[in-house]
Protein backbone atom coordinates (compact mmCIF):
# COMPACT_ATOMS: atom_id res chain seq x y z
CA UNK A 1 0.00 0.00 0.00
CA UNK A 2 1.28 3.13 -1.14
CA UNK A 3 2.31 5.84 1.94
CA UNK A 4 4.85 8.93 2.76
CA UNK A 5 7.10 8.67 5.49
CA UNK A 6 9.88 11.48 6.92
CA UNK A 7 13.93 10.68 6.67
CA UNK A 8 16.19 13.97 7.55
CA UNK A 9 13.89 16.20 6.61
CA UNK A 10 12.66 14.85 3.08
CA UNK A 11 9.22 13.32 2.24
CA UNK A 12 9.88 10.09 1.01
CA UNK A 13 7.14 8.12 -0.96
CA UNK A 14 7.06 3.85 -0.79
CA UNK A 15 4.62 2.46 -3.75
CA UNK A 16 4.34 -0.05 -5.78
CA UNK A 17 4.31 0.35 -9.30
CA UNK A 18 1.87 -1.43 -12.09
CA UNK A 19 4.40 -4.31 -13.11
CA UNK A 20 4.10 -4.92 -8.88
CA UNK A 21 7.47 -3.92 -8.65
CA UNK A 22 8.31 -1.42 -5.17
CA UNK A 23 9.68 2.11 -5.49
CA UNK A 24 10.42 4.87 -3.81
CA UNK A 25 10.61 8.65 -4.68
CA UNK A 26 12.47 11.25 -2.40
CA UNK A 27 10.86 14.56 -2.67
CA UNK A 28 13.01 17.70 -3.25
CA UNK A 29 14.56 19.53 0.56
CA UNK A 30 11.81 21.57 1.55
CA UNK A 31 8.42 19.70 -0.07
CA UNK A 32 5.59 20.02 2.34
CA UNK A 33 3.43 17.26 3.37
CA UNK A 34 0.61 18.58 1.46
CA UNK A 35 2.26 18.27 -1.87
CA UNK A 36 4.26 15.16 -0.85
CA UNK A 37 0.61 13.73 -0.73
CA UNK A 38 -0.54 15.72 -4.30
CA UNK A 39 2.93 13.91 -5.47
CA UNK A 40 1.55 10.84 -4.60
CA UNK A 41 -1.94 10.91 -6.26
CA UNK A 42 -0.06 11.58 -9.33
CA UNK A 43 2.14 8.63 -9.28
CA UNK A 44 -1.11 6.32 -8.21
CA UNK A 45 -3.13 7.63 -11.13
CA UNK A 46 0.31 7.26 -13.25
CA UNK A 47 0.54 3.22 -12.01
CA UNK A 48 -3.28 3.22 -12.54
CA UNK A 49 -2.99 4.30 -15.73
CA UNK A 50 -0.15 1.79 -16.58
CA UNK A 51 1.93 4.71 -17.92
CA UNK A 52 4.21 5.50 -14.61
CA UNK A 53 7.82 5.38 -15.65
CA UNK A 54 11.25 6.32 -13.24
CA UNK A 55 12.28 9.36 -13.20
CA UNK A 56 15.07 8.41 -14.96
CA UNK A 57 13.91 6.20 -17.84
CA UNK A 58 11.21 9.58 -18.81
CA UNK A 59 12.51 10.37 -22.23
CA UNK A 60 13.47 13.82 -23.51
CA UNK A 61 11.34 15.17 -26.10
CA UNK A 62 13.51 14.99 -28.59
CA UNK A 63 14.11 11.54 -28.44
CA UNK A 64 10.34 11.33 -28.71
CA UNK A 65 10.42 13.24 -31.83
CA UNK A 66 13.35 11.42 -33.32
CA UNK A 67 11.38 7.88 -32.37
CA UNK A 68 7.95 9.55 -33.84
CA UNK A 69 10.09 10.66 -37.07
CA UNK A 70 11.56 6.82 -37.33
CA UNK A 71 7.79 5.25 -36.99
CA UNK A 72 6.65 7.65 -39.39
CA UNK A 73 9.01 7.49 -42.35
CA UNK A 74 8.08 4.34 -44.12
CA UNK A 75 4.59 5.61 -44.13
CA UNK A 76 4.91 9.32 -46.14
CA UNK A 77 5.98 10.72 -49.04
CA UNK A 78 9.75 12.09 -49.14
CA UNK A 79 8.46 15.91 -48.86
CA UNK A 80 6.07 15.56 -46.42
CA UNK A 81 8.84 13.38 -44.07
CA UNK A 82 10.98 16.31 -44.75
CA UNK A 83 8.82 18.91 -43.73
CA UNK A 84 8.16 17.12 -40.20
CA UNK A 85 12.16 16.48 -40.01
CA UNK A 86 12.81 20.72 -40.68
CA UNK A 87 10.04 21.67 -38.05
CA UNK A 88 11.49 19.09 -35.30
CA UNK A 89 15.13 20.31 -36.26
CA UNK A 90 14.33 24.10 -36.70
CA UNK A 91 11.43 25.30 -34.45
CA UNK A 92 11.41 23.33 -30.80
CA UNK A 93 14.82 23.79 -30.04
CA UNK A 94 13.04 24.98 -26.60
CA UNK A 95 11.11 21.88 -25.97
CA UNK A 96 14.47 19.50 -26.88
CA UNK A 97 16.04 19.12 -23.29
CA UNK A 98 12.97 19.34 -21.74
CA UNK A 99 11.48 16.03 -20.30
CA UNK A 100 8.25 14.97 -22.14
CA UNK A 101 6.04 14.56 -19.05
CA UNK A 102 7.47 17.99 -18.25
CA UNK A 103 5.69 19.72 -21.07
CA UNK A 104 2.36 21.64 -20.02
CA UNK A 105 -0.19 23.49 -22.01
CA UNK A 106 1.04 26.50 -20.36
CA UNK A 107 4.64 25.36 -22.24
CA UNK A 108 2.98 25.21 -25.43
CA UNK A 109 1.39 28.11 -25.14
CA UNK A 110 4.21 30.21 -24.32
CA UNK A 111 5.84 28.44 -27.40
CA UNK A 112 2.69 29.75 -29.30
CA UNK A 113 3.50 33.43 -28.20
CA UNK A 114 7.33 33.30 -28.33
CA UNK A 115 6.90 32.52 -32.27
CA UNK A 116 4.22 34.95 -32.54
CA UNK A 117 6.15 37.31 -31.16
CA UNK A 118 9.23 36.60 -33.22
CA UNK A 119 6.95 37.21 -36.60
CA UNK A 120 6.49 33.38 -37.73
CA UNK A 121 3.73 33.40 -40.51
CA UNK A 122 -0.03 32.20 -38.64
CA UNK A 123 -0.05 29.69 -41.36
CA UNK A 124 3.32 28.41 -41.30
CA UNK A 125 3.13 28.68 -37.32
CA UNK A 126 -0.48 26.42 -37.24
CA UNK A 127 1.38 23.43 -39.84
CA UNK A 128 4.59 23.35 -37.22
CA UNK A 129 1.88 22.93 -34.18
CA UNK A 130 0.18 19.95 -36.46
CA UNK A 131 4.06 18.55 -36.19
CA UNK A 132 4.05 18.86 -32.69
CA UNK A 133 0.26 17.91 -31.42
CA UNK A 134 1.28 14.12 -33.50
CA UNK A 135 4.78 13.75 -31.76
CA UNK A 136 2.69 14.95 -28.33
CA UNK A 137 -0.04 11.99 -29.80
CA UNK A 138 2.44 9.68 -30.04
CA UNK A 139 3.68 9.79 -26.80
CA UNK A 140 0.32 9.45 -25.42
CA UNK A 141 -0.37 6.16 -27.44
CA UNK A 142 3.05 5.27 -25.82
CA UNK A 143 2.12 5.54 -22.88
CA UNK A 144 4.85 8.13 -22.09
CA UNK A 145 2.24 10.70 -21.05
CA UNK A 146 -1.28 10.37 -20.44
CA UNK A 147 -2.67 13.52 -22.01
CA UNK A 148 -1.72 16.04 -24.96
CA UNK A 149 -0.72 19.55 -23.95
CA UNK A 150 -1.35 20.57 -27.26
CA UNK A 151 -5.01 19.51 -27.65
CA UNK A 152 -5.97 22.07 -24.90
CA UNK A 153 -3.57 24.56 -25.99
CA UNK A 154 -5.37 27.79 -26.78
CA UNK A 155 -4.50 28.02 -30.86
CA UNK A 156 -2.91 31.09 -32.94
CA UNK A 157 -5.77 33.39 -34.20
CA UNK A 158 -4.66 35.87 -37.60
CA UNK A 159 -4.70 39.13 -36.26
CA UNK A 160 -3.88 40.55 -39.91
CA UNK A 161 -5.82 41.60 -42.66
CA UNK A 162 -8.00 39.16 -44.22
CA UNK A 163 -7.26 40.04 -47.31
CA UNK A 164 -3.90 39.38 -47.87
CA UNK A 165 -4.45 35.46 -46.72
CA UNK A 166 -6.83 35.27 -49.63
CA UNK A 167 -6.07 33.27 -52.64
CA UNK A 168 -5.37 35.39 -55.79
CA UNK A 169 -7.40 34.31 -58.33
CA UNK A 170 -7.41 35.27 -62.01
CA UNK A 171 -9.68 36.71 -64.17
CA UNK A 172 -10.61 35.67 -67.35
CA UNK A 173 -8.51 38.93 -69.00
CA UNK A 174 -5.53 37.76 -66.69
CA UNK A 175 -5.52 34.69 -67.63
CA UNK A 176 -5.58 35.73 -71.83
CA UNK A 177 -2.64 38.37 -70.83
CA UNK A 178 -0.80 35.48 -68.85
CA UNK A 179 -1.05 32.69 -71.75
CA UNK A 180 0.24 35.22 -74.29
CA UNK A 181 2.87 36.10 -72.21
CA UNK A 182 4.42 32.49 -72.49
CA UNK A 183 6.70 31.93 -75.66
CA UNK A 184 7.64 28.21 -74.90
CA UNK A 185 4.62 25.72 -76.75
CA UNK A 186 5.52 23.22 -74.04
CA UNK A 187 4.90 25.69 -71.33
CA UNK A 188 1.96 27.24 -72.63
CA UNK A 189 0.06 23.84 -73.39
CA UNK A 190 1.24 22.97 -69.83
CA UNK A 191 -0.44 26.03 -67.88
CA UNK A 192 -3.26 26.39 -70.45
CA UNK A 193 -4.10 22.43 -69.23
CA UNK A 194 -3.91 23.95 -65.54
CA UNK A 195 -6.39 26.36 -65.75
CA UNK A 196 -8.97 24.32 -67.92
CA UNK A 197 -8.16 21.46 -65.70
CA UNK A 198 -8.11 22.24 -62.22
CA UNK A 199 -4.86 19.00 -61.60
CA UNK A 200 -2.38 19.99 -59.20
CA UNK A 201 1.31 20.85 -60.19
CA UNK A 202 2.55 17.54 -59.49
CA UNK A 203 -0.20 15.61 -61.51
CA UNK A 204 -0.03 17.40 -64.39
CA UNK A 205 4.48 16.81 -64.21
CA UNK A 206 3.46 13.36 -63.91
CA UNK A 207 0.72 13.25 -66.43
CA UNK A 208 1.51 10.70 -69.59
CA UNK A 209 0.28 10.61 -73.13
CA UNK A 210 -1.46 7.15 -72.52
CA UNK A 211 -3.46 9.12 -69.58
CA UNK A 212 -5.69 11.32 -71.91
CA UNK A 213 -8.67 10.00 -73.38
CA UNK A 214 -9.24 11.04 -77.01
CA UNK A 215 -12.60 9.84 -77.44
CA UNK A 216 -14.09 10.99 -74.30
CA UNK A 217 -12.46 14.08 -74.03
CA UNK A 218 -10.93 13.97 -70.66
CA UNK A 219 -7.28 13.30 -68.72
CA UNK A 220 -6.89 10.14 -66.38
CA UNK A 221 -4.77 11.26 -62.92
CA UNK A 222 -3.17 8.41 -61.60
CA UNK A 223 0.39 9.56 -60.30
CA UNK A 224 2.13 12.45 -59.58
CA UNK A 225 5.71 14.02 -59.54
CA UNK A 226 7.13 15.73 -56.77
CA UNK A 227 10.36 16.35 -55.20
CA UNK A 228 12.04 13.87 -57.77
CA UNK A 229 9.93 10.84 -56.88
CA UNK A 230 6.52 9.37 -58.52
CA UNK A 231 4.06 8.67 -55.91
CA UNK A 232 0.41 7.60 -56.26
CA UNK A 233 -2.41 9.99 -55.93
CA UNK A 234 -2.70 11.13 -52.11
CA UNK A 235 -6.40 9.50 -51.93
CA UNK A 236 -9.02 7.56 -53.86
CA UNK A 237 -10.84 10.63 -55.06
CA UNK A 238 -7.60 11.93 -56.53
CA UNK A 239 -7.58 9.63 -58.79
CA UNK A 240 -10.09 10.59 -61.50
CA UNK A 241 -10.73 11.79 -65.07
CA UNK A 242 -11.07 14.86 -65.59
CA UNK A 243 -13.22 16.88 -68.32
CA UNK A 244 -11.53 18.41 -71.00
CA UNK A 245 -12.77 21.17 -73.68
CA UNK A 246 -12.65 20.70 -77.40
CA UNK A 247 -10.34 23.73 -77.65
CA UNK A 248 -7.80 22.68 -75.04
CA UNK A 249 -7.96 19.21 -76.80
CA UNK A 250 -6.42 21.15 -79.54
CA UNK A 251 -4.16 21.99 -78.04
CA UNK A 252 -3.01 19.18 -76.83
CA UNK A 253 -3.19 17.59 -80.17
CA UNK A 254 -0.79 19.90 -81.72
CA UNK A 255 1.61 19.66 -79.00
CA UNK A 256 1.41 15.95 -78.98
CA UNK A 257 2.71 16.65 -82.73
CA UNK A 258 5.98 18.64 -81.18
CA UNK A 259 6.18 17.17 -78.20
CA UNK A 260 9.95 14.92 -78.50
CA UNK A 261 9.37 11.44 -77.73
CA UNK A 262 10.91 9.91 -74.20
CA UNK A 263 11.03 6.97 -72.22
CA UNK A 264 8.07 7.63 -69.62
CA UNK A 265 5.88 8.85 -72.40
CA UNK A 266 5.31 11.75 -70.43
CA UNK A 267 3.40 14.80 -71.76
CA UNK A 268 5.62 17.11 -70.58
CA UNK A 269 9.12 16.12 -70.51
CA UNK A 270 12.53 18.38 -69.70
CA UNK A 271 15.14 18.73 -72.44
CA UNK A 272 16.62 15.22 -71.47
CA UNK A 273 12.93 13.41 -72.09
CA UNK A 274 12.68 13.25 -67.89
CA UNK A 275 9.91 14.89 -65.71
CA UNK A 276 10.25 18.48 -65.39
CA UNK A 277 12.02 20.19 -62.29
CA UNK A 278 9.15 21.85 -60.10
CA UNK A 279 11.80 24.73 -59.29
CA UNK A 280 12.66 25.53 -62.85
CA UNK A 281 9.36 25.41 -64.03
CA UNK A 282 8.16 28.37 -60.98
CA UNK A 283 11.71 29.93 -61.25
CA UNK A 284 12.31 29.87 -65.15
CA UNK A 285 8.86 30.29 -66.35
CA UNK A 286 5.86 30.41 -64.28
CA UNK A 287 7.12 33.76 -62.39
CA UNK A 288 8.55 34.88 -66.02
CA UNK A 289 5.54 34.83 -67.28
CA UNK A 290 3.60 36.58 -64.77
CA UNK A 291 6.17 39.20 -64.60
CA UNK A 292 6.12 39.79 -68.78
CA UNK A 293 2.06 40.12 -68.25
CA UNK A 294 2.63 42.61 -65.54
CA UNK A 295 0.77 40.28 -62.90
CA UNK A 296 1.02 40.77 -58.96
CA UNK A 297 3.02 37.45 -57.97
CA UNK A 298 0.73 34.18 -57.70
CA UNK A 299 1.31 30.78 -56.96
CA UNK A 300 1.29 27.91 -59.02
CA UNK A 301 -1.84 25.99 -56.54
CA UNK A 302 -4.00 29.48 -57.61
CA UNK A 303 -4.25 28.15 -61.61
CA UNK A 304 -6.14 25.59 -60.04
CA UNK A 305 -8.12 27.35 -57.41
CA UNK A 306 -8.82 29.78 -60.74
CA UNK A 307 -10.25 26.68 -62.13
CA UNK A 308 -13.03 25.80 -59.20
CA UNK A 309 -13.26 29.86 -59.35
CA UNK A 310 -14.67 29.74 -62.76
CA UNK A 311 -16.86 26.47 -62.51
CA UNK A 312 -18.26 28.51 -59.60
CA UNK A 313 -19.04 31.04 -61.18
CA UNK A 314 -21.06 29.76 -64.32
CA UNK A 315 -22.88 27.81 -61.76
CA UNK A 316 -21.85 24.27 -61.73
CA UNK A 317 -23.12 22.27 -58.92
CA UNK A 318 -20.63 21.11 -55.92
CA UNK A 319 -20.11 18.05 -56.15
CA UNK A 320 -19.39 17.84 -59.94
CA UNK A 321 -16.73 20.48 -58.92
CA UNK A 322 -15.44 18.30 -55.99
CA UNK A 323 -15.04 15.17 -58.78
CA UNK A 324 -12.93 17.38 -60.73
CA UNK A 325 -10.56 18.71 -58.33
CA UNK A 326 -9.88 15.05 -56.70
CA UNK A 327 -11.29 16.43 -53.15
CA UNK A 328 -12.74 13.95 -50.52
CA UNK A 329 -15.86 14.87 -50.22
CA UNK A 330 -18.12 18.10 -51.38
CA UNK A 331 -17.95 19.43 -47.85
CA UNK A 332 -14.08 20.05 -48.44
CA UNK A 333 -14.89 21.74 -51.12
CA UNK A 334 -17.20 24.01 -49.93
CA UNK A 335 -15.09 25.23 -46.95
CA UNK A 336 -12.24 26.03 -49.26
CA UNK A 337 -14.54 27.69 -51.81
CA UNK A 338 -17.73 29.02 -49.73
CA UNK A 339 -16.47 32.54 -50.04
CA UNK A 340 -16.74 32.51 -53.91
CA UNK A 341 -20.53 31.58 -53.60
CA UNK A 342 -22.71 34.52 -54.05
CA UNK A 343 -24.85 35.57 -51.51
CA UNK A 344 -27.98 37.02 -53.14
CA UNK A 345 -29.23 34.93 -56.44
CA UNK A 346 -32.39 37.28 -57.77
CA UNK A 347 -32.54 34.52 -60.70
CA UNK A 348 -32.93 31.61 -58.53
CA UNK A 349 -36.06 33.45 -56.45
CA UNK A 350 -37.31 34.17 -59.94
CA UNK A 351 -37.68 30.63 -61.30
CA UNK A 352 -38.72 29.57 -57.64
CA UNK A 353 -41.82 32.12 -57.98
CA UNK A 354 -42.11 30.79 -61.78
CA UNK A 355 -42.68 27.34 -60.31
CA UNK A 356 -44.71 27.66 -57.63
CA UNK A 357 -46.60 30.75 -57.50
CA UNK A 358 -47.69 31.27 -61.19
CA UNK A 359 -49.34 28.15 -61.13
CA UNK A 360 -51.67 29.16 -58.16
CA UNK A 361 -52.81 32.91 -59.73
CA UNK A 362 -50.59 35.71 -59.50
CA UNK A 363 -51.42 36.86 -55.67
CA UNK A 364 -48.46 36.67 -53.46
CA UNK A 365 -50.08 37.19 -50.21
CA UNK A 366 -50.62 34.56 -47.78
CA UNK A 367 -54.26 33.40 -47.03
CA UNK A 368 -56.03 35.15 -49.65
CA UNK A 369 -57.97 33.29 -52.42
CA UNK A 370 -57.98 34.23 -56.52
CA UNK A 371 -60.52 36.96 -56.67
CA UNK A 372 -60.95 37.49 -52.78
CA UNK A 373 -61.15 40.95 -50.84
CA UNK A 374 -57.81 41.98 -49.67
Amino acid sequence: MACISKRRDRWIIDFTDHTGKRRWETQPKGTTKAKARERLRELEDQVAKRIYLPDKKIPLFKTVAEDWLKYKKPNLRNSTWSVYEGHTRNHFKELQNLKINRITTVTIENFIADRQLEGMHILTLRKVLVTLNQIFTYAVRHKLIDYNPVRDAERPKDQGDEETTKTRILTPDEISDFLEAVESQKYKTLFTLAIMSGARQGELLGLKWSDIEWDNNQIFIQRTFNNGAWYRPKSKTSKRKIDIGPTMMGHLRKWRLACPPNEHDLIFPNKSGQPIDHNNLIKRHFRQALKNAELPSITFHCLRHTYASLLIEQGENIKYIQTQLGHSSPSVTLNVYAHLMKSNNQEAAHKLENMVLKKNGSSLVAGTKKGAAV
